[in-house]
């Protein structure tokens, strides 16, 4: 195994909060949004009014207050967002994060030490929305975690290399308007190498792309240990 994951899953035994520390962890619940749960078929959860309605469909039954999941699933909610589904490249539509589905205002908290490494409200349709990127030192490893669909006041003072600690308030989920266009929720990435990107780096890749983006992005789970 790659060291670095070796680092990220030997950080903690423990699970870890990404969402407000109040939420108990029997109150995170999976949730299946891939293209082979049977339950979407027909179902339009690019429109976020009707995945929200999915959504609180799943957290009454299991009765959880997060929904949570999404590593390398193959999904249907881009479809209506230019620049996932252009005829000029390969539809992208595999996801590299995990999401956390919650109530707009929900406290994003940092899994662990880390500094601003950059940040930007990315206020195109389908995109991130305000987005935070953290720069992490993990023994001998560098790597980074982003933060995307944050409230507008989340990029409120904050500046590049302001120290997080684990456990410290990042910022808030956004709304539909501000996150622009999804249902409320946080999405949580690793990366190994940004590629020269700042306050932004993709979240959904092609099919074609994914051997290349499995490697840069692990598992989140391997630092979180959400199962």
């Amino acid at each position: 195994m790659d060291t670095l994951l070796k680092a990220l899953r030997s950080y903690s035994e423990n699970t870890i909060p990404i969402l407000d520390s109040a939420i108990p962890l029997n109150r995170y619940v999976p949730l299946d949004l891939s293209m082979t749960n049977s339950e979407l078929s027909g179902v339009d959860i690019a429109d976020p009014t009707i995945c929200q309605r999915y959504i609180d469909t799943v957290l009454k039954l299991k009765e959880g207050t997060v929904a949570y999941g999404g590593y390398l699933e193959q999904r249907n909610l881009y479809a209506d967002k230019l620049g996932f589904t252009s005829a000029k490249a390969s539809v992208r539509d595999i996801h590299l994060g995990i999401d956390f589905w919650a109530t707009a205002g929900t406290k994003v908290l940092a899994p662990i030490d880390g500094n601003v490494h950059s940040y930007r409200n990315n206020n195109v349709v389908g995109d991130y929305g305000p987005t935070i990127i953290l720069r992490h030192v993990l023994g001998t490893h560098i790597f980074y975690s982003l933060y995307g669909h944050l409230s507008l006041n989340s990029l409120d003072g904050l500046s590049l290399n302001k120290r997080f600690k684990s456990g410290e308030t990042l910022g808030r989920l956004g709304t539909p308007a501000i996150n622009v266009n999804y249902a409320p929720h946080l999405h949580f990435q690793l990366i190994k190498d940004l590629e020269g990107s700042e306050g932004d780096y993709p979240g959904v890749c092609a099919k074609d792309k994914l051997s290349l983006y499995r490697e840069n992005c692990p598992d989140p789970n391997l630092l979180l240990k959400m199962d």
